[in-house]
């Protein structure tokens, strides 16, 4: 008996049991594509969720009054409480302490590190941009920083020019459009929205520049902003909740540790702490956000390796009962092939083949 006689038999058999065939395939077919599936998609997630918090360059870091809070599920929060070094009992936190504007200011004007300090407010989110022609979705969130903010940020100008320091301080009503918002306010070219007047929420701004794309992530779309200045947005939007974000970024991730050393020591008499007192502010840098966040969705790794592990069980023990049903029904052939001569190298390749 050939390899000839052998490939036509399986064949036959193939071709003899097609929904057999069918289901084999489908199987083996499925195990694959769930296994492969798994594993792209929590490559996916880990660089999605690495982008979308990388809005800060490498060298930057960040003062909040609060933690991220980053959690995964659901549960408890627990409140927010320190114990003195003084007297070792635990007591009302002072967190949540909003960083005023005349905190941020003092910070940037006593920080002597050699090193940009950027001061932002958040504006409104999901509002509309419109011109008089055109008008956005409800979709564009307003920020608000200075002269240093776009550097910190990642942002680079395309069209015009950035704030100057005297801009910033008079809160005048002038912005920097995103790209995705230039786009749909002026399609046929977003060179044309420079010097001209756009509503921003109702409100009248003149355009200075356009930003480059700077791409979206899962969280935020960073092409649907408008960037004007922190007074304006204090001046129009700010309450008595509104916290500012202090930004600093070093020439040389080297000098990062020393910074923020520095940034702290500078920072603690102006929140007005004692010696003794645990910090009332928080250090950010986008890679430790991040990290923070890909470390408590450890749990989906965890979860989708086991669900692909019991959906390859599942797969392989579909394949044994199809291939013990086909042994069952071949145990005359195999027989009647082993009489007249065949070996285990003659009827083992022509089942497998059959079966696969």
């Amino acid at each position: 008996m050939t390899f000839k006689d052998t490939l036509a038999l399986s064949w036959r058999n193939i071709a003899g049991n097609k929904l057999r065939t069918a289901l084999t395939v489908a199987i083996i077919a499925l195990g694959i594509f769930a296994l492969i599936l798994i594993v792209t998609s929590i490559q996916a997630a880990s660089n999605s969720l690495t982008t979308s918090f990388s809005t800060m360059g490498a060298n930057s870091f960040n003062l909040r009054y609060k933690d991220r809070n980053i959690r995964i599920g659901g549960g408890r929060q627990r409140e927010n409480t320190k114990t003195s070094k003084s007297a070792l009992r635990t007591k009302k936190s002072n967190l949540g302490k909003i960083i005023t504007y005349d905190e941020a200011r003092a910070f940037k004007k006593q920080y002597n590190f050699p090193a940009k300090v950027s001061l932002a407010l958040m504006g409104p989110r999901n509002i509309v941009c419109n011109t008089d022609r055109k008008k956005t979705n409800p979709d564009v969130t307003v920020l608000g920083g200075d002269e240093n903010y776009l550097e910190l940020n990642g942002y680079k100008i395309a069209i015009g020019r950035n704030f100057t320091e005297g801009e910033v301080e008079s809160g005048r009503s002038i912005c920097l459009l995103g790209s995705g918002v230039a786009n749909k306010l002026y399609p046929d070219n977003p060179q044309k929205a420079i010097d001209k007047v756009v509503n921003v929420d109702h409100t009248p701004y003149r355009v200075i520049g356009v930003l480059e794309d700077k791409g979206s992530s899962a969280f935020f779309n960073t092409s649907k902003i408008i960037v004007t200045t922190y007074n304006n947005i204090r001046r129009l939007y700010a309450s008595q909740n509104t916290s500012f974000n202090v930004g600093v970024m070093v020439p040389d991730l080297s000098m990062m540790d020393v910074a923020i050393g520095e940034a702290k020591g500078t920072f603690r008499p102006i929140r007005k702490l004692n010696v003794k007192d645990e910090a009332n502010f928080y250090v950010d840098k986008s890679d430790s956000i991040a990290e923070a966040l890909l470390t408590n969705l450890g749990f989906l790794e965890k979860g989708t390796i086991g669900i692909a592990f019991i959906t390859l069980i599942g797969a392989a023990i579909g394949l044994m009962n199809i291939m013990l049903v086909a042994v069952n029904e071949r145990t005359k052939e195999i027989g009647l092939i082993k009489a007249l001569g065949g070996t285990k190298k003659i009827s083992g390749p022509s089942f497998y083949m059959s079966r696969f």
